[in-house]
């Protein structure tokens, strides 16, 4: 059977059709606890509320852990997990978990858990009046 060109350019058009459908669909990447590069805040900038840190626990803000181990000492630490790079993102009471590998973090930055080997990475904040800000 021989195909004539209306036939020919009509059976291209659909095929490429196909294939764009197809294209697309594989596109979309599903979200995943992947390596992140948070951006971190300049310096000086409010990253929460004194108030909104809680006493015995932490806050992640702005690729930032703000721990309170005692009242009024307020520290800083990268959310980047020195295991494989993820954000740690959840705070369970006293401890900072990293949804990638499962590894999870005192409130002081040290490893509780593994995979990770390493503490988080400190960072500079400071307490200015009812403020915990970037410094």
């Amino acid at each position: 059977m021989t195909l004539g060109r209306r036939q020919m350019v009509v059976g291209s058009a659909m095929a490429v059709g196909a294939l764009g459908a197809v294209a697309a669909c594989g596109s979309a990447e599903a979200p995943s606890a992947a390596p992140q590069t948070p951006s971190e805040p300049a310096e000086n900038t409010e990253l929460a509320k004194t108030a909104d840190v809680p006493v015995g626990s932490a806050l992640v803000v702005d690729g930032i852990v703000l721990t309170q181990e005692q009242p009024g000492r307020i520290r800083g630490f990268s959310t980047v997990c020195p295991h494989a790079g993820c954000a740690v993102s959840k705070v369970t009471g006293a401890e900072v978990i990293c949804p990638c590998h499962g590894s999870s973090f005192g409130l002081d930055g040290a490893v509780l858990t593994g995979p990770a080997h390493g503490p988080l990475t400190p960072v500079d904040v400071v307490v200015r009046g009812d403020s915990v800000v970037r410094g």
